[in-house]
């Protein structure tokens, strides 16, 4: 059994700074790539920040340079550090973990239950 847990939204307003962090927990062989994604009321769900197993990053063009994600292996755990946050980044944030798990035979994909983040103007 493995969970994917998101922790860390909340309402904040414009500009200010929130982190979120997200765990994967359960019966674990190894991690490969973790990644946010966040869905906004009637838009699709999309790809906010990725991290692979070696630190490398990528990020959403609408949220380089105020967003960082990490990671720490030993803790199988992804942090999203958001700053100068604004209104449009209102969304529901999912983390998103592709893990191999005992007696697995591939890596499968698992998501965590979403964390709210509410920016007000």
């Amino acid at each position: 059994q493995v969970q994917v847990v998101e922790s860390g939204g909340g309402l904040v307003q414009a500009g200010g700074s929130l982190r979120l962090s997200c765990v994967a927990s359960g019966s674990i062989v190894s991690i490969n790539v973790m990644d946010w994604y966040r869905q906004a009321p009637g838009k699709q769900r999309e790809l906010v920040a990725v991290i692979s197993s070696g630190g490398s990053t990528n990020y959403a063009e609408s949220v380089k340079g105020r967003f960082a994600i990490s990671r720490s292996n030993s803790k199988n755990t992804v942090y999203l550090q958001m700053n100068s946050l604004k209104p449009e980044d209102t969304a529901i944030y999912y983390c998103h973990a592709h893990i191999l798990r005992v007696a697995g035979f591939r890596y499968e994909d698992y998501w965590g239950q979403g964390t709210q983040v509410t920016v007000s103007s």
